[in-house]
């Protein structure tokens, strides 16, 4: 509705409530009355709150949307930490543009160098059989998903997906708690899960010590060196 139409119809409004007769022409009142500047003044107010509730609304759709955050190691307990950060090192690798997705061009280079390239609808099919969101491209939670559909033995023989978990030299043998055939049995392998999950991340920890020892010990013998030569 414009802004004149709206200020019109509010002034008929207050002067009916004001018992004043409609047929009455707003030029005529306007004269009688206030003079010419009246629907201009009142066009204005209308005009900013127009502005203001524009503003806003603005705001409001610029609000960024929530996020689910997500931990590959608590959903994905079927693979171990090293099998999720190689799938991680080979996402990262064919993220070309380093935004947290593989799209379309990217898939078809990873493919290309999987030796096993694919047709642009082959490439979309790959896409849709892991999208979720229905974003066209995969992030990393949507590529894990491909590793547990070949552990679980769903994807077919002859997919791109297929391949691509295959020629990945990623091995995703380990089944987890979702391959249990009992309770009993699935209680033993969250246990197992969990003293695994302990012992891989000690064993990380014992690595970046043992580099950290060797990088302190190369420091002091360059030291040792370089004083050696001092006069």
């Amino acid at each position: 509705m414009a802004v004149d139409e709206l200020a019109s119809r509010l002034n008929r409004r207050l002067r009916i409530g004001a018992g004043e007769p409609e047929d009455v022409s707003d030029d005529e009142r306007c004269h009688r009355e206030h003079g010419n500047n009246a629907g201009p003044e009142l066009s204005a107010q209308l005009q900013r709150r127009s502005d203001l509730s524009d503003e806003a609304g603005a705001g409001e759709r610029q609000q960024p949307p929530c996020r689910r955050v997500f931990n590959p190691y608590t959903e994905f307990k079927e693979f171990t930490r090293k099998q999720i950060k190689d799938m991680e090192k080979m996402f990262r690798e064919y993220d070309a543009g380093k935004d947290g997705y593989i799209d379309l061009m990217e898939l078809k280079r990873m493919m290309e160098k999987l030796g096993a390239p694919q047709t642009h609808l082959g490439l979309k099919n790959m896409i849709k059989e892991v999208d979720e969101d229905f974003d066209g491209k995969l992030s990393f939670r949507e590529f894990l998903l491909i590793f547990r559909k070949a552990a679980a033995g769903e994807l077919q023989e002859d997919s791109g997906l297929h391949a691509l978990a295959r020629l990945s030299e990623i091995d995703v043998s380990i089944e987890g708690v979702k391959g249990a055939k009992s309770f009993f049995e699935a209680k033993v392998q969250a246990i197992n899960h969990g003293s695994r999950f302990e012992q891989e991340i000690k064993a990380e920890q014992e690595e970046k010590k043992k580099q950290a020892e060797d990088k302190e010990q190369r420091k002091a013998a360059f030291k040792e060196l370089q004083s050696a030569f001092k006069p």
